[in-house]
């Protein structure tokens, strides 16, 4: 089986829908359906990524409804509920300068322009005008919403070493 570093989570299987094996999914794909195009698709049962094959799927209000090959009933189904659903990162298409996947900032060290180590990307918000990096400093629970704006907040985005540079003082919580 592949390494877990390799796959980049895409969702959460939040629900069963119906009675013929459907999953409601919750997507963090944008837009949320994107989910369904992603083949092969791969869930993580007892600490295993395995391969499932996706038969059919549609929006159903907030949900992604999916239907998986082989799970044809609602009992089925009922075990798959938590199952985090993932891709390969080579099944990522390539970003262009200055654009970023939000799996690769996260656990990147974010520096201020003074050279204050800041913390580490834990996650990143969706607020609508912005991402915004959430950088939890080391051994506390504090943490900085540094909103992510190239070239205005965010100075440099190193992934080669595993930093953010950012104009941010560090007094900023």
């Amino acid at each position: 089986m592949a390494e877990a570093g390799e796959f980049i989570p895409v969702g959460k299987i939040s629900g069963v829908f119906g009675v013929r094996g459907s999953v409601k999914v919750f997507s963090y794909t944008e837009p949320r359906d994107n989910i369904l195009r992603y083949k092969p698709l791969f869930l993580k049962r007892q600490g295993q990524w395995i391969e499932i094959d996706i038969s059919g799927g549609q929006l159903q209000g907030k949900a992604v409804v999916m239907s998986i090959r082989n799970v044809t009933d609602r009992d089925q189904a009922l075990p798959l509920i938590g199952g985090e659903l993932a891709i390969r990162r080579e099944q990522l298409k390539a970003t262009d300068q200055d654009e970023f996947y939000w799996a690769d900032l996260i656990g990147l060290s974010v520096i201020n322009a003074e050279d204050v180590v800041l913390g580490k990307v834990d996650h990143l918000l969706e607020t609508g005008a912005n991402d915004v990096l959430v950088v939890m400093q080391d051994g506390t629970k504090a943490q900085h919403l540094i909103p992510f704006v190239m070239d205005e907040v965010v100075l440099n985005v190193d992934l080669a070493n595993q930093q953010i540079r950012v104009e941010w003082q560090s007094d900023y919580l």
